[in-house]
C-alpha cells in the first residue's frame, strides 16, 4: 500500500516551478505571506473571465512581478492598456 502525499508538493522542483518566488526574514515572512495570498485571490477573482489559471508572483527587495498566464489575454490588457494600468494601481 502506498502513502498518500500531496501530489503538487511531491512534483515541485522536478517537474513544477513554485508558484511564488521570494524570500523574506523572520519579521516579515507573515506579512508577505499574507499579501501574496490576499494579492493571488484578487487577481484570480478580478480576472475570472479571462481564464486566469496560473498567477506566479516574483519579489525582489523593491518591487513585485507578477506573471499571469490566461487564455483570453485582451481581457487582461483591455483597449490601449487601460486594464492594464489599473490592476497596477
Amino acid at each position: 500500500m502506498g502513502q498518500k502525499i500531496n501530489p503538487t508538493g511531491f512534483r515541485v522542483g522536478v517537474i513544477k516551478d513554485w508558484e511564488s518566488r521570494w524570500y523574506a526574514g523572520k519579521k516579515d515572512f507573515g506579512n508577505t505571506l499574507i499579501s501574496d495570498y490576499e494579492l493571488r485571490n484578487y487577481l484570480l477573482s478580478t480576472l475570472a473571465p479571462a481564464g486566469v489559471p496560473k498567477v506566479e508572483i516574483e519579489r525582489d527587495p523593491k518591487r513585485v512581478r507578477i506573471n499571469i498566464h490566461c487564455a483570453k489575454p485582451g481581457m487582461v490588457i483591455g483597449k490601449g492598456g487601460a486594464e492594464i494600468e489599473k490592476l497596477k494601481d
